[in-house]
């Protein structure tokens, strides 16, 4: 079975909530740069060898509420054929995001994916 490893690792702020200076902004935004942050950290990649997208949103809903995965790899200026995907479950939605990466990496069925959430 082949190794997953992280090689690359990126979070946000912290803001208070819920009148915190990041109360106004909309979570694809605060994703993009992270994941494209992510991507440039991790030296000599590009963003066409990604194969996937998984992020984990615990509370998919409002602005949040679409394909948050595949919003963010636009908004991160991946390229079209890049899928994404949403991982919810509860407070473990970007843990969730991670282990579905890794295991289809192990498996063989991607080579590189961006994970994560909140």
């Amino acid at each position: 079975m082949r190794e997953a490893v992280i090689v690359s690792a990126v979070r946000t702020a912290i803001g208070r909530a819920p009148r915190g200076a990041l109360k106004d902004t909309r979570p694809e935004h605060t994703a993009s740069e992270v994941v494209g942050e992510a991507v440039r950290r991790a030296d000599g990649l590009s963003s066409e060898e990604i194969d996937d997208v998984i992020l984990g949103c615990a509370f998919p809903e409002a602005e949040a509420g679409m394909n948050l995965g595949k919003i963010v790899a636009l908004k991160a200026g991946f390229p079209n054929s890049v899928p994404g995907a949403t991982v919810n479950r509860f407070c473990s939605s970007g843990l969730e995001a991670i282990a579905i990466a890794s295991q289809r990496i192990m498996c063989g069925f991607a080579d590189v994916i961006v994970a994560g959430g909140g």
